[in-house]
């Protein structure tokens, strides 16, 4: 049964991977209302509209995208692909899951875990988002500051461009999880609320090595972009986590 959920969901995700791939999006007027259509266009596909569009949002204006191989720049629009694939396959991704997983729970894992679904979604969306407007274009002006002051062109290849973006807001999105982790281990009554009160201190110190960690920033500004976030999570994921035990 395994092997069949996760073929459903590799056919879904190929096909959609392969739409954003191989068509790129027209607009037919059907009286006054422009309608969006698919059309194959393997050069200017969806994928490639997405880097530009993150190419123009991110990207500071003294850096230029460049490929090292021929086949990079093709090989960067099939990662987009398969990723935008990924996103809007996981409606399908979610319910094989589901199916697969829930003969297995008792009740109340069912129910807590239907709780949890949409506000997990949310959160990594949002956390996704957070690292995109924030965390990526601080980290690119800072990064390549330096270069601007000596006078040296810069330049960034078309694969570390993509990966720097995903690696940031997949990152963040998991970090936004943070609350549901909590409550979802205060319901199952493996760690209780109290815990989360004594372990306060250990975690600000952990937000703040963690922030520092994963932003360039020598001056310790963009770090808190990451640790403040993380501490009001962190203390919004221990008042609801107090408030189911009771």
């Amino acid at each position: 049964e395994l092997r069949q959920r996760i073929i459903k969901v590799i056919i879904a995700v190929g096909v959609l991977s392969f739409l954003f791939f191989m068509c790129e999006v027209r607009f037919a007027k059907i009286g006054d209302i422009p309608v969006p259509y698919l059309f194959p266009n393997v050069y200017h596909n969806l994928a490639a509209s997405i880097i530009d569009i993150l190419r123009q949002q991110v990207l500071p204006a003294n850096v230029k995208i460049i490929v090292t191989n021929p086949s990079e720049a093709l090989v960067s629009e099939v990662w987009i692909a398969i990723f935008l694939g990924v996103v809007f396959g996981m409606p399908i991704i979610a319910y094989e899951f589901w199916a697969y997983v829930s003969p297995a729970l008792y009740e109340n894992e069912k129910m807590l875990l239907v709780k949890l679904t949409a506000p997990a979604t949310i959160l990594f969306a949002v956390g996704s988002l957070f690292g995109y407007i924030f965390i990526v274009p601080f980290a690119f002006e800072f990064l390549y500051a330096y270069a601007a002051t000596i006078g040296i062109i810069t330049y960034i290849t078309i694969n570390d461009f993509i990966t720097f973006i995903l690696l940031f807001c997949v990152a963040m999105g998991i970090t936004f999880e943070l609350p549901l982790i909590m409550i979802g281990l205060t319901k199952l009554g493996i760690v209780k609320p109290e815990s989360w009160k004594k372990n306060l201190r250990y975690f600000v110190a952990f937000s703040v090595v963690y922030g520092a960690f994963i932003t360039p920033d020598g001056s310790g500004v963009t770090m808190w972009f990451v640790a403040l976030p993380m501490i009001a999570l962190y203390g919004l994921g221990y008042f609801i986590s107090r408030k189911t035990v009771k």
